[in-house]
């Protein structure tokens, strides 16, 4: 065992390169496309799939859907017949409008009064209650009723239940018409959907029509309206205009006749009489002062001067001298005196004449401008109850001449037309989007499943995450019992599965070309990975070199080589150890294999006592003398130490790995035990591969005898 145990090399390290490698390295974009070639068959099988629903669906389930259109267009700002734009006048067109007219459409008292007419109520594709229970209600309600929880209704009266009947047709009704308004125009499209060709477009044609209908109906109403209450005012009006000209006429009666000429000449009447009582005080004036001056003077000739009288002057020349012609002076002098007192009365009389006859005047002016004032107001609201009946009479005319004579906003550019296929369901566009969807679900899977692989499909896989040699690739064997195993291969020595063993024969045999390995172990980690069908085959292909070949079976605990051979002897190799019976005697060769086998035989012992024994080494030593190869058939590595305590007396250690089976994690457990042991694994067996599994992965054409490549050469 010494030549064929070397440092140790930890798996440990492999894998951490090859995690460290998968975790940290860029996408391969061609590792990808390899990994979607390699799963084009499971691709194109969930696309067919994927295909084959949507045709089920489109030519079986789906209820075809036909799509009929009418369009509408939105004539804004009508010339109308008459002036009345105010009443019925056309709409502007600007978006908030258009956005509105788009709400009009869809209106639910519009809706209603297209299913009245139409009666869809009736009709089962609107009316719920109308179509047959399906399948999955039928489901449902026996799901309640088994559970115990039966459908809860409410009944309604008689009333309430029609009408709630009517909401859920125009519900259904909305739901299947579609507004909308063609960008950067006043064009509307009303599309409508159903499971009829015919009853689309009528019902597209009738939402259009009472569309318009109700559009001269909103007008007549107005129209209607504003008749009515322009006649109710211009009866007011008429009553309030002549109350007002009455009262006119009576202020007139009841006045002097007023005018604005009358007041302007009463005006210039005040205004030369004050000229005169300014005149009048200046006389006055005069005369208190003239009057003053004579009771003031004292001398003769202050009183000739002030009196200014040509006989009191001269009088004045002989009044010094002459006492009569004083006396007459004094006289004349008394004479003058009053007679200015008596211009100084009448001054004052004309005065107080004069400003009477100003305030007076005042008075009149007062008077009769308070009097035009009123007369003028009067005649104003006169007029202003004149303009307003004349104006609303005019409106009521007007009014009553637009009647009968109403136009729609809108008008229809095309009726809808009956279409001659469905709209629904677009076969085409479905069947294509389910070819992309299985193509995109199969390369999800496919790469998911590559991501999740956890096994090995490869030699290189395998090498790559344990740093051992892969020595040979055993295809699955065509056999239903592992008894025909041999069988088969006996039978067909040019087959694939038996020149895969040859290649593991030439690989284990040039291991170590000086001193070929003689004693080999064949294990694995877990039972069921194709060790015992390696051992055998090996065994089997090494008598064509014309070698002594034994095969031991090291694990006595399962003993399987009774599912290969019968008649196996019941004693074997435990009772050799024992020494009840010799080498020779438990040999046993069974018919058309040609090699020796030491079968195990049931023991109370602990076998991991027995192959650390020293009686075990002298039996394998006396093997060797007797023997040009001895294959030991051990127990798997994970499950009992057998093999690790075997294998330190073997010349090679030969791991078996199941294809697209083994975990990876088992794999690198068994490893690390046999480092552990300080021992090292010789080579590794990728076995039980499936040539169709390797051509679904996409490898049947690269790798090992399962090629397609080989098919010249083998014979299966």
């Amino acid at each position: 065992m010494s030549d064929s145990i070397t440092s140790k090399q930890p798996i440990a390290g492999a894998n951490a390169t090859g995690s460290e490698k998968s975790d940290t390295e860029i996408l391969d974009l061609g590792e990808l496309l390899a990994a979607l070639w390699r799963g084009k068959w499971t691709i194109a099988f969930v696309t067919i799939i994927a295909i084959s629903i949507a045709a089920y669906y489109v030519f079986s389930l789906a209820t075809p859907l036909y799509r009929a259109t009418t369009v509408v267009i939105l004539e804004t700002n009508q010339d109308q017949i008459v002036d009345l734009q105010s009443v019925v006048g056309g709409i502007s067109g600007d978006t908030t409008e258009v956005n509105s007219e788009v709400e009009v459409l869809r209106a639910r008292d519009l809706m209603g009064k297209v299913v009245d007419r139409l009666d869809l109520v009736n009709d089962p594709e609107f009316n719920k209650a109308l179509q047959p229970e399906t399948v999955f209600e039928r489901a449902e309600t026996y799901v309640r009723e088994l559970i115990g929880l039966p459908e809860q209704r409410v009944i309604l009266p008689a009333e309430q239940a029609v009408v709630r009947k009517r909401d859920g047709v125009v519900t259904r009704l909305l739901d299947k018409v579609t507004i909308r308004n063609v960008p950067l125009s006043l064009v509307f499209q009303i599309t409508v959907e159903t499971e009829s060709a015919e009853k689309s477009a009528l019902i597209a044609d009738t939402i259009v029509e009472l569309y318009i209908l109700n559009q001269i109906e909103v007008k007549f109403e107005a129209t209607e309206q504003a008749t009515t209450w322009l006649s109710n005012r211009v009866s007011e009006l008429q009553l309030e205009l002549e109350e007002a000209e009455a009262a006119v006429k009576d202020f007139s009666a009841s006045t002097d006749l007023v005018s604005i000429e009358g007041l302007q000449g009463l005006e210039r009447q005040i205004k030369e009489l004050r000229d005169r009582i300014g005149s009048a005080e200046a006389a006055r004036v005069t005369a208190q002062a003239r009057l003053t001056s004579l009771e003031n003077a004292v001398t003769v000739d202050d009183k000739v001067r002030i009196a200014n009288d040509t006989q009191l002057s001269r009088f004045a020349q002989r009044a010094e001298s002459d006492d009569a012609i004083r006396t007459a002076f004094d006289t004349r002098f008394g004479l003058v005196v009053d007679r200015a007192r008596l211009e100084l009365l009448r001054a004052d009389q004309q005065l107080a004449a004069l400003l009477a006859s100003e305030m007076e005047l005042d008075a009149q002016l007062e008077r009769q401008g308070e009097d035009l004032i009123k007369l003028q107001q009067l005649t104003r609201e006169a007029e202003a109850s004149r303009l307003l009946y004349e104006y609303f009479l005019t409106r009521l005319k007007e009014t009553s001449a637009q009647q009968g004579i109403q136009q729609a906003d809108s008008r229809i550019l095309s009726h809808a037309i009956i279409p001659n296929a469905p709209a629904e369901p677009r076969k085409p566009l479905i069947l294509v989007l389910s070819t992309i969807l299985g193509l995109l679900v199969g390369a999800a899977w496919v790469l998911y499943r590559e991501a999740r692989n956890n096994s090995f499909r490869t030699a290189r896989d395998l090498e790559a995450f344990t740093g051992y040699t892969v020595m040979g690739q055993i295809p699955l064997i065509p056999a239903r019992r592992r008894i025909k195993v041999l069988t088969y291969l006996a039978e067909k020595p040019t087959s694939a599965a038996a020149e895969a063993v040859r290649n593991l024969r030439t690989s284990v045999m040039l291991s170590n070309v000086d001193n070929p390995p003689k004693i080999i172990v064949s294990t694995s980690s877990i039972p069921g990975e194709g060790k015992t069908t390696n051992s055998l085959a090996l065994a089997q292909n090494l008598l064509g070199l014309g070698k002594s070949v034994l095969l031991v079976e090291g694990d006595i605990r399962r003993r399987t080589l009774n599912e290969y051979f019968q008649d196996m002897p019941k004693k074997g190799i435990v009772s050799v150890l024992a020494g009840d019976i010799t080498l020779e005697e438990a040999v046993y060769r069974p018919e058309s294999f040609g090699a020796d086998v030491l079968a195990g035989d049931k023991s109370s012992l602990n076998a991991a006592d027995l192959f650390s024994s020293d009686k075990f080494k002298a039996l394998i030593q006396e093997m060797r003398a007797k023997y040009d190869v001895i294959i030991i058939d051990t127990p798997p590595v994970l499950v009992v130490p057998d093999a690790r305590i075997i294998s330190q007396v073997a010349d090679a250690i030969l791991f078996s790995v199941k294809w697209d089976s083994t975990n990876r994690q088992l794999v690198e457990e068994a490893m690390r035990l046999f480092h552990n042991s300080n021992q090292r694994i010789t080579g590794l067996v990728l076995s039980q591969i499936s040539e169709k599994g390797m051509k679904r992965y996409g490898y049947g054409g690269k790798y090992g005898s399962y090629s397609a490549y080989g098919t010249k050469y083998y014979t299966n």
